[in-house]
């Protein structure tokens, strides 16, 4: 299935080259001339990302970006004037993810929104294990090990890195003899010249 970009500006010409340039890249377009129509069409047919110009008729991006963030996480785009600093930082402030300043090109702006695109699908993709955190327990020790906490009955050790890996060398065979020659905690203990 096509993913969906919502286009929104007033300027016809605009509307149509980059209609065209977007289903040449294989997306599916809602095209739309001012804001107000663009919110309904959104309401009916939701799109994966929005491309907004900020100054448009009946409701303007802002007004458009503010009304989706009360629904909708969509990733927006924000086609600017050079001049509009101060509306590029109020729609950055409200959400938008990105902005390009007209007169833009038309590749940089596919690549952007395939960009954004492609962040989104990996933000949506479900953790697997190799990215779960890694939390082990002996007794009242836990180690936090993809954020290198250490916590004993319940409360916080403050430790360093290298404090925290020779815990956690000490914790992985529990009951054995460690020497310099077999605990990589001891040899990263030894190298970085603490005693």
């Amino acid at each position: 299935m096509k993913q969906r970009i919502a286009l929104v500006d007033d300027d016809k010409n605009i509307l149509t080259s980059v209609t065209m340039a977007l289903e040449a890249a294989g997306f599916a377009v809602s095209a739309y001339s001012d804001g107000e129509t663009a919110l309904k069409g959104l309401l009916d047919t939701p799109a994966d990302l929005a491309v907004l110009d900020i100054k448009m008729p009946r409701m303007d991006g802002i007004e458009v970006l503010k009304k989706i963030r009360e629904r909708s996480a969509m990733p927006v785009i924000f086609l600017t004037s050079k001049s509009d600093e101060i509306d590029q930082l109020m729609g950055l402030r409200l959400g938008a993810d990105d902005y390009i300043t007209k007169p833009f090109s038309q590749k940089l702006l596919l690549e952007r929104i395939r960009t954004i695109l492609r962040r989104q699908e990996l933000l949506q993709q479900p953790a697997t294990t190799a990215d779960a955190p890694q939390v082990s327990e002996l007794g009242s020790l836990t180690l936090d090990e993809g954020r290198h906490l250490c916590t004993w009955k319940g409360q916080p050790v403050e430790m360093t890195v290298t404090e925290f890996l020779l815990v956690k060398a000490l914790t992985e065979h529990p009951g054995h003899v460690k020497s310099p020659r077999t605990a990589d905690g001891f040899r990263l203990w030894r190298d970085t010249g603490c005693r």
